[in-house]
């Protein structure tokens, strides 16, 4: 297996860092994936990746094993590793779970969040601060960011996994390139859900589920 990290080319690109070489792939073909380098049906070939990012197929093995549990590419022994469906149609699948999920992450964390906000806080001023600099990469990560918070403070061993699974990240980046593109306005879109923490209020669940429900690309409802 090539030690490497994967080269950092025009079209893969991404924060590199110390981390497994399989989840360095998985980042550089999920922003390839948001980037619409990739189309829904298109086939990836494994070798080919791997010359290109100069590891060996291992890595780009596992990645694509990652994306796969996902939902993100489908691979079949007659077809191969193709890109899955991400459609308006997919993303208004994938919300009302993990607006599910976060509803009960909300109502988990309300003691915790009420105390301290301060993470939840600084991510929303890092959102305030991208959508200044008309940075939507940015806005994507701090938002991702305030939700993970939320999801950590829970407390839930089995909440956190679940909701990763959902590439969230992916989604909310298709979200605010297709559906919400007012990046000031998603910034404070924020703010009530913190309030709502502070001041304790037992229908938080609920508020984070509608904001959640709120990007998607058309209206669903929420009980």
């Amino acid at each position: 297996m090539n030690g490497e990290a994967p080269h950092n080319n025009a079209e893969s690109t991404g924060n590199l860092t110390r981390t497994p070489l399989s989840e360095q792939v998985r980042r550089i073909m999920l922003d390839n994936l948001v980037r619409g380098r990739w189309q829904a049906g298109q086939r990836i070939v494994e070798r080919r990746l791997a010359t290109e990012l100069g590891v060996s197929q291992a890595p780009v093995r596992e990645a694509l094993r990652d994306l796969q549990a996902m939902r993100l590419v489908e691979s079949s022994p007659h077809r191969g590793t193709r890109v899955g469906d991400l459609s308006p149609r997919r993303l208004c699948q994938v919300y009302p779970v993990r607006a599910a999920l976060e509803r009960l992450a909300a109502e988990l964390s309300l003691p915790r969040l009420a105390e301290d906000p301060s993470r939840l806080e600084e991510h929303t001023e890092g959102m305030r601060r991208a959508a200044a600099a008309e940075d939507v990469d940015a806005q994507v990560r701090h938002g991702v960011a305030f939700h993970r918070e939320i999801l950590r403070a829970a407390g839930n061993a089995v909440l956190l996994p679940s909701w990763e699974s959902l590439a969230v990240e992916l989604w909310t980046h298709l979200s605010l390139t297709r559906v919400r593109t007012g990046l000031h306005e998603n910034a404070r879109d924020h703010e009530p859900i913190i309030e709502a923490f502070r001041r304790r209020d037992p229908d938080v669940g609920r508020l984070l589920q509608l904001h959640i429900l709120g990007y998607a690309p058309q209206p669903i409802g929420a009980s």
